[in-house]
C-alpha cells in the first residue's frame, strides 16, 4: 500500500499511521508542521518514508527506529532540531539516509557506521559538530557507505587516516566546516573516490601527489583553506544534487 498526497497544511495526519500494510508514504513537498508522532513506529512495514520539503520541527521520535524494514528515509529541508537519533541504526536495511537542510545539533551518532547497506548519508547544512575520527570509530563501519555529505556544519579536527578503511567512498563532501591539519595520503588509497570537497575549512600544508594520479578523481575542490601556494585543484567544481530519480526505490 502506498500513500501519495499533495496539498496538505497543516499537522502530520496520524490517522496514517493505522494503515498497518503501508509500504510508502510520501508526503513531500507540502505545508505539514509539528513533529513527527511516535505512532510513526506503528508502520512497521514501511520501506520508503519520504517527508522532505515540509515545515517539520520538534526532535525526531526514537520510534522511527522500529521501521525495520525502511531503505528510504528523507527528513530534509525541514526544521528538525536536536540530535540525529541513534536509534536510526536499528534500520537495517536502510540504504538512503537525507537529513539535510535541517538544524540538527550535536554529534552524528557513530552508531550509524554500523549499517549495513547504508550507501548514501546526507547530513549536510545543519549545525552538527564533532569529528570524522568519532564517527567513524566503530571498527568496519560504513562497508558499503559510498556518498557521505558532511558539508555546512561546525565540524572541527582532521581528516584521520583510518578515513581510507571506508573503502566505498565516492563521494566525500566536507565543504564549509572548520576542520583543520593536513590531507592523509592514506585518503588517496581509496580506490573509486571521485569527488573530494575540502574547501571553506582551515587545511594546510600539501595535498599528496597520490591525489592527482589518482584514476577516478575528477574533481578537488580546495579553495578557502591555508594549503601552501602551488597546491591545484582538480576539475571544475559542481554542486552535486541527486535527482528525484536517484530516490526511486
Amino acid at each position: 500500500m502506498e500513500v501519495y498526497a499533495v496539498s496538505i497544511v497543516g499537522p502530520f495526519p496520524i490517522a496514517v499511521t493505522n494503515l498497518l500494510d503501508l509500504t510508502r508514504l510520501d508526503l513531500h513537498n507540502n505545508k505539514l508542521t509539528g513533529p513527527i508522532p511516535p505512532q510513526i513506529g506503528r508502520l512497521r512495514r514501511l520501506r520508503m518514508l519520504n517527508l522532505r520539503w515540509n515545515k517539520l520541527q520538534d526532535v525526531l521520535p526514537p520510534e522511527i527506529g522500529e521501521l525495520k524494514k525502511l531503505t528510504h528515509l528523507s527528513l530534509s529541508f525541514n526544521n528538525f532540531k536536536g540530535e540525529i537519533p541513534k536509534e536510526l541504526a536499528n534500520l537495517p536495511q536502510l540504504r538512503y539516509l537525507y537529513l539535510q537542510e535541517n538544524r540538527f545539533t550535536g554529534r552524528i551518532p557513530p552508531e550509524l557506521g554500523t549499517l549495513q547497506n547504508l550507501r548514501h548519508m546526507d547530513v549536510g547544512n545543519n549545525h552538527l559538530v564533532g569529528t570524522i575520527r568519532e564517527l567513524i570509530r566503530i571498527e568496519g563501519c560504513f562497508p558499503v557507505l559510498r556518498n557521505l555529505y558532511l558539508n555546512n556544519n561546525y565540524l572541527t579536527g582532521g581528516v584521520p587516516a583510518q578515513l581510507s578503511n571506508v573503502t566505498n567512498l565516492e563521494i566525500l563532501y566536507l565543504s564549509y566546516n572548520k576542520m583543520s591539519g593536513v590531507i592523509p595520503t592514506a585518503l588517496a588509497d581509496i580506490p573509486k573516490l571521485t569527488y573530494l570537497y575540502l574547501d571553506h575549512n582551515q587545511f594546510s600544508g600539501r595535498i599528496p601527489n597520490a591525489f592527482y594520479k589518482h584514476p577516478f578523481l575528477k574533481e578537488l575542490y580546495i579553495e578557502g583553506n591555508g594549503f601552501r601556494p602551488g597546491v591545484d585543484p582538480i576539475g571544475a567544481h559542481k554542486v552535486l544534487e541527486l535527482s528525484d530519480t536517484d530516490f526511486l526505490v
